[in-house]
């Protein structure tokens, strides 16, 4: 039997957030605070290619703090790739995690699909 479930992430995983980043590519996070245009901010940082501040991610409530002044320092879409990534790894690492075995694919529409499946 298969679900289609819809995920909106809040990002809490610390290993989950740095297999993101390697999966895009990008700078490991790294904790610390950072300078954003409008003040600072302490959590786990992510430069996003392109962003001229990088995103902090405060993993005890989930929430990111960003300034990329309304795309004109960094495309929204790159947070967005960031937040897919961050959620196809959050649920292979609990799936795997059980003892499941986990399968995706990459549809055109730029969705990932992810299969969870019981056994290795």
């Amino acid at each position: 039997m298969s679900h289609i479930v819809s995920i909106q992430t809040k990002i809490h995983d610390t290993a989950a957030l740095r297999a993101a980043c390697q999966r895009l590519n990008l700078a490991p996070a790294n904790e610390g605070t950072a300078q954003l245009f409008s003040g600072e901010a302490s959590g786990w940082n992510v430069q996003l290619s392109g962003w001229q501040y990088p995103v902090v991610i405060d993993t005890l409530s989930g929430e990111i703090r960003y300034d990329n002044y309304g795309g004109h320092w960094g495309e929204q879409r790159e947070l967005d790739r960031l937040l897919q990534a961050y959620a196809v790894e959050k649920a292979k690492l609990g799936a795997r995690k059980k003892g499941y075995s986990v399968s995706e694919q990459s549809l055109e529409n730029g969705s990932i699909k992810v299969q969870i499946a019981e056994g290795s």
